[in-house]
């Protein structure tokens, strides 16, 4: 026997409609990237949404095809998303930190048939475009008078295009498992893979993001989504902010951390999200110039583990919560958040927080086990570690095009590359990926933990752990350090500030110190490079062995 209810497809056009009815006033703010604060609400992002839908369709766009975006976080960029979604196109984010040859494997992959761009990237648009033989329109994101002078070819202003018609638009039906966006994986090993959401996996992880435990949005706050549209979906804020109508607050490409601060405040921020090297910049940028921040009350912080003492920062000294939180773009891509549970707010500090700098807890939609080299699963009992798995309605089944297919079982359990402890109460906790963590006699040593550590001490503001060769342990932990401006440290005070804080047997066996520590185009440390330029480091243990 079947339920009665109705059969009301979870489409993505769907939120936009419902924010510009409910919430139609609500602001979306912009500082745009010719220069001015841009202010609209979503009663005309939505009418000028339908007016690129519009223009889309009368070009012959359909169904299916892949239409990139190479854009910050603005009005525009969401504009158009809903745009192409409304009539079953698919939306494809391109990393502008990509280098051009893997923009242009990226885009010839996916097929994409024309491309949004800001005109930032017009120099890189067009070096690439005569190599990207699929795309036959292309529009920069600006009006007539900034239209870049840039050869591309087929261009045209966003403003002309919006300007064709009107907003007398429906929105294209279609399933609620059609394709709605398409972004791909960093590529740190290998080509990038295409992960392809759907209009109902969207639609759900927005239902997921805005849970109490997990971010909590609502109509009253106001919120700013640093971490930008091109990874994997803005961690469901530009479908989860229009669901509640809350308040956007679009940085552009102004990421320092004088831009962030001053959007904090003068857009009255209550809750924002990015990853651990943004706040770095801006919590120095706060400390350098007295700056406090009245109204925020929440940062999201994922993307790479998230230090103890930068927690500890934002909550004692700025009275700011943080949620850790941890995901990938194959999970849509929100996999935990380190709320505290049930009483833990009356645990001393210190204890709330070890569980504040644990990954956190799987909201309801995500299902995740441990397990070991034979599959076996493990315990939860926070100690024993293995490959990290998780499945669910916003987790991929497999990768676009077939590639990638070790990684997916026969359960839809996906592999994400983890190593990870699991808790009694559902905590996890990363201890490295599985291609990072150093194998020393036999036993694992998690370069998280010494790094989050590491940054604690007041003179770092960057650190990295790799493994290097050692003829009787396999590998022995080496030290990355960044210091800070005008800071100085030394190897003995770095291992000085570790006692105690470790297993001895962690201890890394030297210190080096670096003008800077390579990132992956999404802000993760590039370890590959590290390892490949200490491939030779020859440890002054060694020798004391």
């Amino acid at each position: 026997m079947l339920g009665q209810m109705q059969d009301w497809p979870l489409l993505v056009h769907k939120l936009i409609d419902h924010a510009a009815l409910y919430h139609g006033d609500r602001e979306v703010v912009t500082r745009s990237v010719e220069g001015p604060i841009h202010r609209t609400n979503y009663r005309q992002i939505h009418g000028r949404a339908k007016r690129i839908a519009k223009a889309l369709d009368r070009r012959g766009f359909q169904l299916g095809d892949r239409i990139g975006t190479l854009a910050w976080n603005t009005w525009r960029h969401l504009e158009t998303w809903y745009g192409i979604a409304g009539i079953g196109a698919v939306y494809h984010t391109l990393n502008p930190r990509l280098f051009p040859e893997q923009l242009v494997y990226i885009a010839n992959h996916a097929e994409d048939r024309a491309l949004f761009f800001d005109i930032t990237f017009a120099d890189i648009v067009a070096k690439i475009a005569p190599k990207i033989p699929s795309i036959k329109l292309y529009v920069a994101m600006t009006d007539r008078e900034h239209l870049p002078k840039a050869d591309i070819p087929n261009l045209v202003a966003y403003e002309d295009l919006i300007a064709e018609g009107d907003d007398d638009f429906t929105w294209k039906d279609f399933d609620e498992n059609t394709a709605c966006g398409l972004c791909y994986t960093s590529g740190t090993t290998g080509n990038p893979k295409g992960v392809l959401y759907s209009h109902r996996s969207n639609v759900l992880h927005g239902f997921i993001a805005g849970q109490a435990d997990a971010m909590g949005l609502r109509n009253v706050d106001s919120i700013l989504p640093v971490v930008p549209m091109f990874h994997a979906n803005a961690w469901a804020l530009a479908f989860a902010a229009p669901m509640t109508g809350a308040k956007l607050v679009m940085p552009g490409a102004k990421l320092d951390g004088p831009s962030i601060c001053e959007l904090l405040t003068t857009e009255k921020v209550t809750m924002t999200a990015a990853v651990p090297t943004v706040w770095l910049a801006a919590l120095q940028y706060l400390e350098q110039s007295g700056t406090m921040l009245p109204h925020l009350k929440r940062v999201l912080i994922g993307g790479s583990a998230c230090p103890r003492s930068m927690i500890e920062t934002f909550e004692k000294k700025y009275g700011v919560q943080v949620v850790h939180a941890w995901g990938m773009t194959e999970m849509s891509p929100l996999g935990t958040l380190g709320t505290l549970k049930v009483g833990m707010d009356e645990l001393p500090y210190e204890k709330q927080l070890d569980y504040k700098c644990k990954q956190g807890h799987a909201p309801f939609g995500v299902e995740m086990k441990i397990v070991n080299d034979e599959n076996d699963e493990l315990p939860r009992d926070g100690k024993a570690f293995g490959r990290l798995k998780v499945r669910g309605p916003c987790i991929a089944k497999g990768y676009f095009r077939g590639e990638g297919k070790d990684a997916f079982d026969e359960d839809d359990w996906f592999d994400t590359g983890d190593v990870a402890t699991l808790d009694a109460q559902g905590y996890m906790t990363i201890t490295d990926r599985a291609k990072d963590v150093i194998k020393s006699g036999g036993e694992w040593i998690s370069t998280i933990e010494i790094e989050n550590l590491a940054v604690g001490h007041p003179a770092v503001a960057e650190a990295a752990v790799i493994g290097v060769r050692h003829p009787k342990w396999d590998e022995r932990p080496l030290l990355v350090i960044v210091l800070k401006k005008d800071q100085n440290a030394t190897k003995e005070d770095l291992l000085k500030y570790l006692t105690g804080r470790i297993a001895k047997w962690w201890m890394p066996d030297d210190v080096v110190f670096v003008d800077e520590i390579p990132h992956t185009a999404t802000g993760k440390i590039q370890k590959i490079i590290l390892r490949q330029r200490f491939g030779d480091y020859r440890l002054p243990t060694i020798a004391a062995e």
